[in-house]
C-alpha cells in the first residue's frame, strides 16, 4: 500500500460541486492499493501516518505527529499512485489491486484510522473528486508499507 502524505493547513474534497470532506491543519493522505496488499498493510499505513513526525516542535524541528498537534487527517483513494511509469508515455496500472479489493482495503484503512484517531475525513472511492489543499512547507512524503 502506498501513501502520499502532505502536511496541510487545510484541505477539502468536492464531488459534483459539493464539499464532502474538509479539514484544517493536519495531513492529507492519498492512498493507493497494490496487488497483494491486505488488511495488515492498511493497519500499518494508518499507524505509520498517525505517528509520522512531520510537524515542528517549539525549536522548529519536525518532531511532532498529527496526533501530537491534535490535527486531522483527510484520506483520499488514489489508484494512480500504484502506476508503473518506468517505460513509455502511458502509465501501466498492472500493479494496482482490482477495484473490489481496492475499495475493500481503502475501507479497512479508513476503519483503522477511525480506531486510532477520531479526527478523520475521507474521499469517496471511485468518485471523480476535486481535491483542494494548502501544502504547508511544502512537506510531502511517499510512504510504502508491504507484507
Amino acid at each position: 500500500m502506498i501513501g502520499l502524505l502532505q502536511r496541510v493547513t487545510e484541505a477539502s474534497i468536492r464531488v459534483d460541486g459539493r464539499v464532502i470532506a474538509e479539514i484544517g491543519p493536519g495531513l492529507l493522505l492519498l492512498a493507493g492499493v497494490e496487488r497483494g496488499d491486505g488488511p495488515g498493510q492498511a493497519q500499518r499505513l494508518a499507524a505509520r501516518t498517525l505517528a509520522y513526525r512531520v510537524f515542528p516542535d517549539a525549536a522548529g524541528k519536525m518532531n511532532l505527529s498529527v496526533v501530537d498537534i491534535r490535527g486531522s487527517v483527510l484520506v483520499v483513494p488514489q489508484f494512480t499512485l500504484v502506476a508503473d511509469t518506468t517505460r513509455g508515455n502511458r502509465p501501466s496500472f498492472a500493479r494496482g489491486a482490482d477495484p473490489a479489493t481496492g475499495e475493500r482495503l481503502f475501507s479497512k484503512l479508513v476503519e483503522e484510522f477511525r480506531k486510532q484517531s477520531g479526527r478523520i475525513q475521507t474521499g469517496r472511492f471511485g468518485a471523480d473528486m476535486q481535491v483542494g489543499l494548502v501544502n504547508d512547507g511544502p512537506v510531502t512524503f511517499w510512504l510504502r508499507v508491504s507484507a
